[in-house]
């Protein structure tokens, strides 16, 4: 039972009766098995519902060669006037999911069009730019790299000449893409929300911020009754706002909407990189180098300052770590400031878990007392790769969430949807699939004894992801005082094989006790 926008009680079928009156609406759903709604702990929603509305879709496997990239990027010069950016977004591990097994050159790029700016943006840490990209970005072969970007050690790859082969690295917020227009955001956020989380039955969304004017174009919405589910703004800094401006944010933000609508949740930081860029800071060195383990992008300081004055403004502070040891480098500090708070403010490491080479770097986050955010969709989308960047070192503990579970972790499932994600990222369904298939991007089955059951991997995107955000009190499971946030399958997930499980079907969405998707609305 529900009122306004929390469960009241949970009763059988043959009980309703009794508690049915003349104000009471009755959905009747049938056999279908109810859940709680899904909580995607980690996205860039914005971020992905504007690459929806103006970047080509190049991502392998319909993109497969260079061949049939040239011809999306063909098609969509046509369209563009003289001078105008063609971006395309490709996959994570691009160069691996093509059957070049390379990225395409400048010079390749350069016969598509030397007009048009291409940038070809392969999963947000690499980039490869025409001629002209690379004129209008002002990056020749006597440009310096910036010390560091908002994602981790800029780069700029370079032939024996000293000229730039048209491949950057870490450096997407300092070239000059185009931007959605600020009138259009509401009406790509609509889209997203629909099409990459409520039809997949996300409830509750933790928001890696992009801009002001998208955490306020969700704030609007929200208030005009027009948001289709919860979210939890984390303002990435200083990408959105600088550490002391966000933990001010009020300053800087026009919200006004409900707060079991959208809240500001936390700030985020990068303290290192991708492991696609080699930026990742690892224990190890990456193949083809005796040297290079990647870089903690800021120093021992700014993470002191900026945990105190999170903890300081009652806010949440996540830190993106793909590295091991970016992660024992960060809980490390955490340590030394006391450990990490608990509930709603409790520090989190993005991106712990996907690969721990070593169990030595889950005492450091036990230490710390942090919370791990991994990703189940790169087991499918990334893990098969990491031995070609890390060798025999990236081979080990690729996602364990078997062994984290069985010490005790609670793990808070999440897409990072981004730029390139495959295309079921989003659907948490497809994210319980690779937790208990563990299959990778060609088939691999990547450590199958750490599959879970069906069980642990819902509660790792429901009540853990929750949990990750201080929420498993309001959400993540059906009991009497939690938000109205329930679903409800085609069929029982318990009684399908395991490959049946990507491809069910979520029939009905109530979000805070509003009916979101009915059954006969969800598109195919």
């Amino acid at each position: 039972m529900v009122r306004g926008d929390r469960i009241i009680r949970l009763i059988r079928r043959s009980e309703a009766a009794a508690h049915t009156g003349p104000n009471t609406r009755v959905l009747d759903l049938g056999k279908r098995p109810l859940l709680p709604g899904f909580v995607d702990a980690h996205a860039h929603t914005e971020v992905v519902s504007s690459v929806s509305y103006g970047s080509l879709d190049c991502r392998a496997p319909e993109c497969s060669s260079i061949s049939d990239l040239s011809d999306v990027f063909l098609s969509g010069i046509k369209s563009r006037r003289k001078g105008e950016w063609v971006v395309g977004q490709a996959n994570l591990f691009f160069e691996k999911k093509l059957k070049e097994g390379r990225l395409p050159t400048r010079s390749e790029l350069d016969r598509l069009s030397t007009d048009h700016p291409i940038a070809l943006r392969a999963g947000g840490h690499v980039t490869v730019l025409n001629s002209k990209a690379l004129e209008v970005s002002g990056i020749d072969r006597n440009f310096v790299e910036p010390t560091h970007s908002i994602t981790g050690i800029p780069e700029v790859e370079r032939d024996a000449d000293g000229n730039p082969t048209g491949v950057v690295k870490e450096m997407d917020s300092l070239l000059p893409l185009p931007k959605i227009e600020a009138s259009e955001l509401k009406a790509a956020l609509l889209h997203g929300f629909e099409t990459y989380f409520t039809r997949y039955g996300v409830t509750c969304v933790g928001e890696f911020s992009n801009t002001v004017a998208g955490i306020e174009s969700m704030g609007a919405l929200a208030t005009a009754g027009n948001l289709p589910l919860s979210l939890r703004v984390y303002i990435w800094s200083p990408g959105t706002l600088e550490v002391a401006q966000a933990c001010k944010w009020q300053d800087h933000i026009e919200l006004g909407a409900p707060e079991s609508l959208v809240r500001i949740q936390g700030i985020k930081l990068f303290s290192d990189g991708g492991f696609t860029a080699k930026n990742a800071a690892m224990n190890c060195c990456y193949v083809g180098s005796d040297t290079w383990r990647g870089e903690i992008a800021f120093p021992k300081y700014f993470l002191r300052k900026a945990y105190e004055s999170t903890q300081a403004a009652g806010l949440q502070l996540a830190v993106h770590a793909n590295g091991d040891r970016a992660q024992e480098w960060v809980c490390g500090i955490i340590s030394e400031l006391g450990g990490g708070s608990s509930g709603r403010t409790r520090t989190r490491i993005e991106h712990a878990g996907n690969l721990l080479p070593t169990p030595r770097t889950s005492e450091y986050w036990a230490k710390a007392g942090i919370f791990p955010v991994p990703q189940a969709p790169f087991i499918y989308a990334s893990a098969e790769f990491f031995p070609d960047y890390m060798g025999e070192y990236g081979s080990r503990g690729r996602f364990p969430f078997k062994t984290l579970m069985r010490d005790g972790w609670r793990l808070g499932g999440s897409s990072d949807v981004y730029i390139g994600s495959e295309r079921e990222a989003t659907n948490p369904l497809f994210n319980i699939w690779c937790c208990m298939k563990r299959e990778s991007y060609s088939g691999q089955l990547i450590d199958p004894h750490e599959a879970l059951s069906f069980e642990e991997a819902l509660q790792m995107h429901t009540l853990d992801a929750a949990a990750s955000m201080g929420e498993d009190d309001v959400r993540g499971s059906l009991a009497p005082g939690k938000y109205a946030d329930i679903i409800a399958l085609d069929l029982d997930p318990l009684s399908v094989p395991v490959d049946a499980i990507r491809k069910l079907s979520v029939d009905f969405v109530m979000s805070l006790g509003r009916v979101i998707r009915r059954p006969g609305e969800v598109q195919a």
